[in-house]
């Protein structure tokens, strides 16, 4: 069998900031990602859905590694230091 190396970017952030970022990967050359909702506890706290805008996504693209570069150096220029964001690669193979 087949396999294409690729990266799997994980993106866990604010809901309030999915369309942007929605944008921002498309930007970057991206062809598709998958969001959920998710909840959990971390560096910033407990983040609950109890309220609509306190409630995080998790954001998921296959991409290249230029195209998940591109990705993560914007991200974290723009994003990173004003918002509660995690960022985490792995390296996958595609059928």
């Amino acid at each position: 069998m087949n396999f294409k190396k690729e990266k799997l970017l994980t993106i866990i952030t604010e809901v309030g900031l999915e369309s942007l970022i929605i944008k921002d990967i498309k930007k970057a050359g991206a062809t598709g990602y998958t969001v959920t909702e998710v909840r959990g506890k971390g560096e910033h706290g407990l983040r609950k859905d109890l309220w609509e805008h306190s409630s995080n996504i998790k954001l998921e693209v296959i991409c290249s590694v230029d195209i998940c570069s591109k990705i993560i150096d914007y991200l974290k220029s723009n994003y990173l230091k004003n918002y509660a964001m995690m960022l985490f690669v792995q390296n996958i193979d595609v059928v």
